[in-house]
């Protein structure tokens, strides 16, 4: 089951949306509850990863990632993603056009961490 959580990664804190190897009901309610979490936070704040790695999609977890991109766009400061094999870049691409916001794409945890906090 995937998991949204606050992690400390040199002293800066970054949101953590782990979706890696859920099913796409699974990612979709993971999802879901990310405003939860970002909502409450100062606007232009969050530093936010997500794992996608091995990570099922359907119309539903579409759905989810692209009404909460926008709704959570007034509280991000920057994102990264990591584990988009099975997302088409096309996807991305549009998600960022129709957002606003940029979403690159990191090989490793570590490096999209190095990236979100560095300003």
């Amino acid at each position: 089951m995937g998991v949204v959580k606050f992690i400390s990664y040199q002293a800066r804190q970054v949101l953590l949306v782990d979706v890696a190897n859920c099913s796409a009901d699974e990612a979709e309610k993971v999802i879901r509850s990310v405003p939860d979490f970002v909502t409450l936070q100062p606007l232009n704040s969050v530093l936010l990863l997500v794992d996608f790695a091995g990570t099922s999609f359907n119309c539903d977890t579409i759905r989810a990632i692209h009404e909460y991109a926008v709704l959570d766009k007034p509280y991000i400061k920057k994102s990264a993603w990591i584990g988009t094999e099975s997302l088409p870049e096309s996807f991305r691409e549009g998600l960022s056009g129709y957002t606003g916001r940029a979403f690159p794409v990191f090989n490793t945890r570590e490096t999209a961490l190095d990236w979100l906090i560095k300003d």
